[in-house]
């Protein structure tokens, strides 16, 4: 139930309204996110959904990209997003993106001066490429906490909207 108004379990932005300007400037931000982000889906997909399960958000962890079929991204990757140090399926791009959500989730300070990984990042991403990740996680790390402390929508599956 949520904790500032009576919405429909399925409504993941009506309450927004209750912050007009910050809802909409929010939105922006997820719309630039989705829209604009260099970091090929799949390798986007599981850093999000390492970032859904740290936010223990449930809607989250249902999100699935409208377009992920087409990019490769299949059930498999989401199922196995808490496995990412070990599953064989992702990508050494993949799996460093999966331990910087992880890391920025739960250990942010010791991420900042973790030179061993600041040197991966600097084989698998270009030099600016690793700001897509960090505000992309501080999009999803802020609202699916948002999502759960409020306790919104934690019963629904989202599509992303397909951006073709």
């Amino acid at each position: 139930m949520s904790r500032i108004g009576a919405f429909a379990g399925d409504d993941l932005a009506t309450w927004m309204t209750k912050s007009p300007e910050l809802g909409r400037a929010i939105g922006a931000f997820a719309n630039a996110v989705y829209d604009h982000n260099r970091l090929p889906m799949r390798t986007r997909e599981v850093a999000r959904t390492v970032i859904a399960h740290a936010n223990e958000c449930e809607v989250c962890v249902n999100t699935r990209d409208a377009d992920g079929p087409a990019a490769g991204v299949d059930e498999a990757l989401y199922e196995h997003a808490r496995e990412w140090r070990t599953w064989p399926g992702y990508s050494d791009q993949e799996r460093l993106a999966a331990e910087f959500a992880h890391r920025f989730a739960t250990e942010h300070t010791v991420l900042r001066d973790d030179e061993d990984l600041w040197t991966r990042c600097g084989e698998h991403f270009s030099d600016e490429l690793p700001a897509d990740p960090a505000l992309s996680c501080a999009l999803w790390m802020g609202t699916g906490r948002v999502l759960r402390t409020l306790d919104i929508g934690q019963s629904c599956q989202l599509a992303l909207p397909s951006r073709v």
